[in-house]
């Protein structure tokens, strides 16, 4: 039977998993993620689709991007030795100015995307690794990229440019947006399951420790949180998100820093893990009684109701949240924090449901509705590449 394997990599993790090619859609076999890889709980977990666990990783052999593919590749090809890969489908984070849709790769597009790495460093070598080794270990299948700023891809022209001189946009210094995989299963999803919600004004919150907000009007993207770079907007788990170029500015000029220095710092070193000084994983801050993991949280919070305010004056109105991401679909807290006194907006949280992780976490009075839904952004991808095959 013919399969695809998709690869979503990210800043610190890995997600996988493996589909059967066979049919209108593709049908779940087994997929996992590895996660905080290089740290020292880095650990790798595979279920399949009922949920059985079949697998779970040694540290030692998670240290980079580079070993955990391998793992990955090795667990699959070990419990299904059978299993004919005809389509690998991968989360490319960067697509430029011009993908607006999936497309197969080759030798010499490839070598474009390589040109977008100083364009999100902490995701597109790591992604193109991925296809490399896909590549090599499964040398007659397709290979597919999806781009994460595809879903942005036509905004209106005010919510992609920036004030600087004409000639810059054209280069491509210009509003990008992220994350575009899991707004593209959350808008399809709302489609099928709500499609009223869908047709309205909605704010989607992907939180994680990549996170971003994205405005969305009848399914379609209009404004997002990131731009340039996948670090603009929201802070994150270590990235800084929004910060007043003049900082950086100050940073240059009156203490020494390169950029070499200031890409590490507000890249790796900033976010939740540089305000609080202990983690950039919201779990861990969370369990913590120490007061700067606190802040950490509160800003973050802070953050993401300043975005949605700002998005929904983009929308001109507001009809729904949808929280999604590792953070937004497991943290009641964060959810609690972002949406409490909101009932002048529309929002009046249920904190019952919220606790339970409800699929619906307003109250049946609230303006808005506000909803936990979690993404499956491994399914948009092999839903592309099963389309190349048909």
């Amino acid at each position: 039977m013919d399969h695809i394997i998709t690869l979503n990599a990210g800043s610190s993790s890995l997600k996988f998993a493996l589909f059967t090619a066979e049919g209108p859609e593709p049908a779940l076999i087994c997929s996992g993620a590895v996660e905080r890889i290089g740290r020292p709980a880095a650990n790798l977990c595979a279920r399949m689709a009922d949920g059985e666990v079949i697998a779970d990783a040694t540290p030692g052999a998670l240290q980079d991007h580079a070993g955990a593919i391998d793992c990955v590749l090795n667990l699959l090809a070990g419990h299904f030795p059978s299993a004919r890969v005809v389509s690998v489908g991968h989360r490319i984070v960067h697509g430029g100015p011009d993908h607006d849709r999936p497309i197969l790769l080759a030798p010499d597009n490839l070598n474009t995307l390589e040109m977008l790495e100083p364009f999100a460093p902490l995701h597109q070598p790591f992604n193109l690794q991925g296809v490399r080794a896909a590549m090599a270990r499964f040398p007659q299948a397709q290979q597919v990229a999806c781009f994460d700023t595809a879903f942005h891809r036509h905004h209106p022209w005010v919510n992609d440019t920036f004030a600087l001189p004409i000639e810059y946009y054209e280069m491509g210094v210009r509003r990008y947006g992220f994350h575009g995989l899991s707004y593209d299963y959350i808008s399809g999803h709302l489609a099928e399951t709500a499609p009223q919600v869908h047709a309205g004004r909605v704010v989607v919150a992907h939180l994680g420790n990549g996170a971003s907000m994205c405005g969305m009007k009848n399914g379609e993207s209009i404004g997002s949180s990131m731009g340039f770079s996948a670090m603009d907007g929201l802070p994150m788990g270590t990235r800084s998100g929004q910060i007043d170029p003049g900082a950086l500015l100050f940073l240059m000029q009156q203490k020494g820093m390169g950029a070499a220095e200031i890409s590490d710092l507000l890249y790796r070193q900033s976010g939740l893990l540089g305000m609080s000084g202990l983690s950039n994983d919201m779990r861990t801050l969370e369990q913590s009684d120490r007061p700067e993991a606190r802040r950490a949280i509160e800003y973050f919070t802070f953050r993401a109701r300043r975005e949605l305010g700002a998005l929904t004056a983009v929308l001109g109105g507001l009809d729904a949240v949808v929280f999604t991401g590792g953070i937004g679909e497991h943290s009641a807290l964060v959810r609690q924090q972002i949406c409490t006194d909101m009932g002048w907006f529309g929002i009046d949280l249920n904190p019952d449901a919220n606790g339970d992780n409800a699929r619906v976490i307003s109250t049946d009075t609230s303006r808005v509705q506000v909803m936990v839904i979690p993404t499956n952004e491994e399914l948009v991808i092999a839903r592309a590449a099963l389309g190349f095959l048909i």
